[in-house]
């Protein structure tokens, strides 16, 4: 029997949820499966994923192939690296101590990776939003410009109404035109 390590797709329709699991080559996408060792939610940033490494270097030595996908995966969070190391510890190369060293300085190290990227991302989202709110306000100032203009250039035309001399009509005075009712 072929083993794989493999994702098996859960959730609606495009917000996908994968489960990752070993099972039988045979087997469909979504069916029977012999053990869950982990999750993986691409839809956050960056992707969370949760994976019992213990059980994933188990089934990596018991000579299960991941699908590129899941290697990824694995290589992401360490269970490739571990199973490396534990090759090495098996055939005498190095100790368990400097194996369980090694793993744990990569370990930091990923860890402090991951953390800056999730900082670059929160830093970039909040500059996007200032320039978003800058440019907005540059839209915002030249609408009250367009609307100072047009309220001005209103007040200067009742102005001049006001201003100008009332038109006389021909052999009647001005005021008494005014009061003369139209007909």
């Amino acid at each position: 029997m072929s083993v794989k390590i493999r994702l098996q797709r859960h959730g609606r329709s495009k917000s996908p949820f994968y489960h990752v699991v070993v099972a039988d080559s045979r087997a469909p996408r979504d069916g029977k499966f012999i053990e869950k060792i982990g999750s993986y939610l691409p839809q956050t940033q960056p992707a969370t994923i949760e994976l019992d490494l213990d059980r994933a270097t188990y089934w990596l030595q018991n000579g299960a192939q991941p699908t590129d996908t899941c290697r990824a995966i694995l290589s992401y969070k360490g269970a490739m690296y571990k199973n490396h190391l534990t090759i090495g510890v098996n055939k005498g190369a190095i100790t368990q101590e400097q194996a369980d060293e090694k793993f744990a300085k990569w370990v930091s190290e990923k860890e402090s990776k991951v953390l800056s990227h999730v900082e670059r991302v929160k830093m970039s989202a909040a500059e996007l939003a200032k320039a978003k709110l800058a440019e907005e306000a540059k839209v915002n100032a030249a609408r009250l410009e367009k609307i100072a203009a047009k309220a001005a250039a209103l007040e200067a035309a009742a102005n001049a109404t006001e201003d100008a001399p009332e038109e006389e009509t021909p052999g009647i005075p001005a005021e008494e035109a005014s009061e003369t009712p139209a007909e």
